[in-house]
């Protein structure tokens, strides 16, 4: 309208076709030029369409991955994921790569070394918690480090010397003289006082004549001995000599009889004979005789007949 009272409707058409009306268009904006970029230091701002009409369309795209990219607004283009501290306390964490594209490659490492990529590293197990070794053991883990298993230590309580490493002793006790076979050999007694697995060989044989070994079967039999061949018998005079049991493992079982009219016998010593003195007629016509103490010699005594009188001792 070109009347006077229609002064300011013209329009201004620019050739992307953005119009104003009683003044020039504004053709052109570019939203990521000026002091500041909308986007951020560490990424790259684009305006597709620079039109003024055309607003909020500008692309912002991390510099460290071009892939990660957003409209109208900075991108997010990292993100240290260990700020939340996800290892918890006493680990260390590392993240690699903050893009955030590589979450979950954050590393979490205890102090003894263990590791562990996304998520908190199980620093220590105690190998013995499941009680590994049985009642009769000790379990112990010297190193509770989860990457050290199988490094636990069984122990015998009878006998603590007595270990094994990552599993149970096969035994603590050993009874060497227990089982169908007797070590000792028929007729001995088998006794094995110390039953640890450490200390073998160590049973003893031991003979009916009393005759032992350690760790082997006895020799009962050693050669014959006769006590009561000897130069000097072991019995008196008026005794007797006889030994039952001529091995050379028992001795001291001579027996010692009196010879008639005396009785009586001993093992392994001299007897003491019953002898009745009154049998020879010690005391002769007209006294009799009595022998009060028959082990004992020289105690008969002699007594007159009537109407004598008179006694005498070990003489008539």
């Amino acid at each position: 309208v070109k009347s006077v009272s229609s002064i300011g409707d013209f329009t201004c058409t620019c050739g992307n076709g953005v119009k104003t009306t009683g003044s020039s268009a504004v053709c052109e904006i570019d939203e990521c030029s000026g002091m500041s970029s909308p986007c951020g230091a560490d990424q790259m701002c684009r305006d597709p369409d620079t039109s003024a009409n055309k607003l909020h369309d500008f692309e912002c795209t991390c510099n460290n991955d071009a892939s990660i990219m957003r409209v109208d607004g900075p991108a997010t283009c990292e993100k240290d994921e260990c700020s939340s501290n996800p290892c918890g306390m006493g680990q260390v964490c590392n993240d690699p790569v903050k893009s955030v594209k590589s979450l979950g490659d954050f590393t979490c490492e205890c102090g003894n070394g263990v590791k562990a990529t996304g998520a908190a590293a199980i620093c220590e197990t105690d190998e013995c918690a499941t009680i590994p070794c049985g009642s009769d053991q000790t379990c112990t883990d010297n190193n509770k480090a989860s990457n050290m298993l199988h490094d636990f230590e069984c122990a015998c309580n009878s006998d603590m010397n007595v270990k094994r490493i990552d599993g149970p002793v096969t035994a603590c006790t050993v009874d060497e003289c227990a089982g169908a076979t007797n070590p000792c050999g028929t007729g001995q007694t088998c006794k094995d006082a110390d039953t640890s697995p450490a200390s073998l060989k160590d049973y003893i044989c031991e003979c009916a004549n009393g005759v032992m070994a350690v760790g082997k079967a006895a020799t009962c039999e050693m050669g014959s001995t006769d006590e009561c061949a000897s130069a000097t018998p072991p019995c008196g005079a008026d005794q007797d000599c006889t030994d039952p049991n001529t091995t050379g493992g028992s001795l001291g079982d001579f027996v010692c009889t009196c010879r008639a009219p005396g009785s009586g016998s001993a093992v392994g010593s001299v007897a003491v004979c019953d002898v009745n003195e009154c049998d020879a007629n010690p005391c002769g016509a007209g006294q009799d005789c009595t022998d009060t103490n028959r082990l004992m010699a020289g105690d008969f005594e002699c007594t007159c007949r009537a109407p004598k009188v008179g006694t005498a001792t070990g003489m008539a």
